[in-house]
């Protein structure tokens, strides 16, 4: 049975006892994936769509602000920077609140402390401790930047989806924020 498409799939060699792709509606959700480990022909191709679209926004913002000399990275960074107390966040907080690996961010930090948009600075709370902060270079390009990208986010994504599907992602997405690792 494929699994989504016209090309066979891994479950057409599986036995004839091996589970159907079937929704489970009648399992709670925390036991579903252990109750049938293959996705539907439908959440097949809900996931790819997903994977595909989420790359084609990526890919769109990106372009979209590599006008700036930003990627899309260095862009959350600046923003999760300028909505925080004092423009500032410590290293570890802000990797995990752009969702990058540490080492990720300190490259990142460094690419965009060169070219004078960021300073690190010891934690005043903690010495041990290395806070990034925006500085005035930094808030001036994100502020050039920002109505740019907010018309190409919403040129790629907000705008084509109908508001209630919308909201459907959002409350998607915030079930898949709360998954614990």
């Amino acid at each position: 049975m494929s699994q989504g498409g016209s090309r066979p799939s891994i479950q057409d060699d599986a036995p004839s006892n091996a589970p159907s792709t079937r929704f489970f509606e009648d399992v709670e959700p925390e036991k579903r994936s252990t109750a049938d480990p293959w996705l539907s022909a439908e959440q097949q191709h809900i996931w790819r769509a997903w994977l595909r679209g989420s790359a084609r926004i990526t890919g769109y913002l990106s372009k979209d602000l590599r006008r700036h000399d930003l990627e899309l990275c260095e862009y959350e960074i600046l923003v999760t920077l300028s909505e925080a107390p004092g423009y500032a966040v410590r290293m570890s907080m802000l990797a995990t609140e752009v969702h990058q690996s540490r080492s990720r961010l300190t490259h990142a930090i460094e690419r965009l402390e060169s070219r004078g948009l960021v300073v690190r600075e010891p934690d005043v709370r903690d010495r041990r401790g290395v806070v990034a902060r925006l500085n005035s270079e930094g808030m001036d390009l994100l502020r050039q930047a920002a109505p740019d990208y907010v018309r190409a986010l919403r040129r790629i994504f907000v705008d084509p989806v109908d508001p209630e599907d919308f909201a459907a992602l959002g409350r998607a997405m915030k079930a898949v924020l709360s998954v614990s690792d």
